[in-house]
């Protein structure tokens, strides 16, 4: 580069050097964007196919995919003698033994929902109609059962089937609920006192058993004592009272009947041990 005689580049030679800077420049550019290009492209392409981008599937899950879907409605159907119903909440999993997006699963669970709920429908009737309308748990019961047995509801559209697996929870009409809710409270409250009892007469049991284990200790020591023998006998007799009581609590729980389960035999017998029981002196 010439310089001009003050020693300062001329004009023609420093525009001739910011010209080739500026192509040095855009020339990196064009080679870094050429580079980016290069390693993106694939990407590019594979997500504008809708599929997984190269390098950056998302690994695939354990199990088949699964749309849990919550029917837009109740199901309702009348109990025995048509008068009032049972009203069912129902889910079902749809799944696809083929791998297929969460799009396309949900498209076909929306397509088929309506038969699912229908034949649903079908099954409950049927089981409610020979029931009490206060049966609820019963009817809940019978249609978990037949669905377990049944197995998944399979639905087929061109190549491709999924299947479902419905659940339900049954509830009461609003009268019926409302009409049983007395007796519901009355029986709260004897299983809450049969509970209580059946504590007492476990701690009667215990409280029993550890004295005869004293009065062994010392009719160990001191022989025939013939006061001991008498008291060893008599919590003896007590922990077998304790244990009768005991069956017999648990023997009341055990009933369906809400008459027995509430019967004034909850309370302790004369002869059942109380919670106390008796110290030999």
């Amino acid at each position: 580069m010439t310089d001009a005689p003050d020693g300062r580049p001329r004009p023609t030679d420093l525009w001739r050097h910011r010209g080739i800077r500026a192509l040095v420049v855009a020339r990196d550019g064009s080679v870094r964007g050429w580079r980016w290009w290069a390693r993106n492209w694939d990407r590019l392409v594979a997500a504008l196919q809708d599929e997984a981008p190269v390098g950056l599937a998302a690994p695939a899950p354990s199990g088949p995919l699964i749309e849990q879907r919550t029917a837009p409605r109740q199901i309702v159907v009348p109990a025995q003698g048509y008068v009032y119903s049972f009203h069912i909440r129902a889910t079902f999993a749809w799944s696809s033994a083929v791998s297929v997006r969460a799009e396309v699963l949900s498209w076909y669970a929306d397509y088929f929902m309506p038969q699912a709920l229908q034949r649903l429908t079908r099954v409950a009737a049927d089981a409610a109609r020979e029931l009490a309308p206060h049966r609820a748990a019963d009817l809940e019961r019978h249609l978990q059962q037949s669905l377990a047995e049944q197995g998944p509801w399979g639905y087929k559209r061109g190549d491709l089937e999924v299947s479902c697996e419905p659940d339900v929870a049954v509830r009461l009409d609003e009268q019926i609920r409302r009409a049983v809710q007395p007796q519901i409270d009355r029986l709260v409250d004897l299983d809450c006192r049969l509970e209580e009892h059946l504590q007492r007469a476990r701690y009667a049991e215990e409280l029993s058993r550890r004295w005869l284990g004293i009065l062994d200790e010392h009719l160990a020591v001191a022989g025939g004592d013939p006061d001991l023998a008498s008291a060893r006998q008599h919590m003896l007799s007590r922990q077998r009272d304790a244990v009768r009581w005991i069956d017999e609590l648990l023997g009341q729980r055990r009933r369906p009947e809400a008459g027995r389960f509430g019967s004034p035999n909850v309370a302790p017998r004369q002869g059942h041990p109380g919670t106390g029981g008796d110290v030999p002196r």
